[in-house]
């Protein structure tokens, strides 16, 4: 089953992590530079936010055990978003106005959505990795994604269900929020533009837990195929009431249902799931096998959420690559700088996920990994460039 973290694991990993940070800058003669990251600790979503958090703190100890930012240590501030909108607000606005960090990480399309004003008000650089609403790139000068958005992977994902698989009927079931609205509309808009029909669309809000109704009108309308466009904490339960409802097709989903845990959940029905990831794998990525290792012997599991942690993890090299642009010009280490220093240096080191390009355009692009369960493991089943 997937790992939960209690609200006293979060506390004291927390406290562990500020007494790691300030071991290093005792030792540095550089004044240490901090960022926030802003995930889910608790809630539905806060296994996969908080083994992000762990990754990305695993990061920050290897490059500042390695030197630094040319120098300066990092220190890594995490505060809890619970994948809520509201509350994501009240957390980051606590994050700037008593750390008075000039960079965050977040995650979670409508949290991203719900915070992106107060990072252009406040002229704060907002990194997003891991949240895919199509928006994102339109949501402000201060917010730029790591991460591909839904108008990337979706996009191939329902070209593949149409032209590969030769599906002709297909229905969505997705969650009523930023990811799943924009997410489900561009899997609709892509299966209908390729020749297929979409039977059925239905929607569920974030806080239910029984999707009897909308799997019920899917199952009558006799798709071929069924994509969930769900979150983290929602996408197990989904999947595991449309096979007990009698749905037999196979189920496609993005990055949210790529976890080993959802299979723990779910068991044998699992079977047939197609997820598309935008991080490659250990046969794609020799790097990826360490990492791995590491959370096996450490805390005797996979993380939650693999594709997106890679992602959230690689966060600290692109902050150590402003930090020591901005040093080495003699400039400050501002918002306005950093998003200068983002879109001059462009092309970023990421050692789990793949380099990754940042511009103008908000938008970055990476290949998409395709894979289905089998047997109860995730199985590759096709690559796109």
């Amino acid at each position: 089953m997937t790992h939960k973290s209690s609200r006293r694991e979060v506390l004291i990993a927390g406290a562990a992590l500020a007494l790691a940070a300030s071991d290093v800058v005792a030792q540095s003669a550089k004044p240490l530079f901090a960022f926030g990251v802003a995930l889910p600790l608790t809630g539905p979503a806060g296994p996969g936010g908080a083994d992000q958090a762990q990754s990305l703190q695993w990061s920050v100890d290897a490059i500042n055990a390695a030197g630094g930012a040319g120098g300066r240590p990092l220190k890594l501030i995490v505060v809890d978003t619970q994948a809520k909108p509201q509350v994501g607000v009240e957390a980051v606005t606590r994050l700037l106005s008593l750390e008075k960090v000039p960079l965050f990480v977040c995650a979670y399309s409508a949290v991203v959505a719900a915070v992106a004003p107060i990072a252009n008000r406040t002229q704060t650089l907002m990194l997003v990795a891991g949240a895919n609403s199509p928006r994102i790139a339109s949501m402000g000068d201060y917010v730029y994604t790591t991460y591909p958005l839904a108008d990337g992977d979706v996009t191939l994902l329902a070209k593949y269900v149409r032209t590969e698989l030769k599906k002709d009927k297909a229905a969505v079931i997705y969650l009523n929020d930023e990811s799943g609205v924009y997410g489900a509309k561009i899997f609709r808009d892509t299966f209908t533009e390729a020749g297929g029909t979409i039977v059925a669309a239905e929607s569920y809000e974030p806080n239910a837990t029984d999707y009897t109704g909308a799997i019920l009108k899917i199952k009558s309308a006799q798709p071929q195929v069924v994509h969930l466009h769900g979150n983290a904490g929602d996408s197990p339960q989904v999947v595991q009431q449309l096979r007990q409802l009698g749905i037999t097709v196979p189920i496609t989903s993005y990055n949210a249902a790529y976890s080993p845990q959802l299979i723990n959940q779910v068991g044998k029905p699992a079977d047939g799931l197609i997820v598309a990831s935008l991080s490659p794998g250990p046969t794609d990525n020799p790097k990826l096998g360490p990492f791995l290792e590491r959370w096996t012997r450490e805390k005797g599991r996979e993380p939650n959420l693999l594709s997106a942690n890679q992602v959230v993890s690689d966060s600290a090299y692109i902050v150590k690559a402003l930090v020591e642009h901005l040093d080495k010009a003699g400039k400050e280490l501002t918002g306005p700088n950093l998003r200068s220093a983002l879109l001059e240096i462009g092309t970023f080191e990421q050692p789990l996920s793949g380099d990754v390009n940042i511009d103008d355009t908000h938008r970055v692009v990476k290949p998409v990994y395709l894979l289905e369960v089998r047997n109860g493991k995730f199985e590759p089943l096709a690559k796109f460039q």
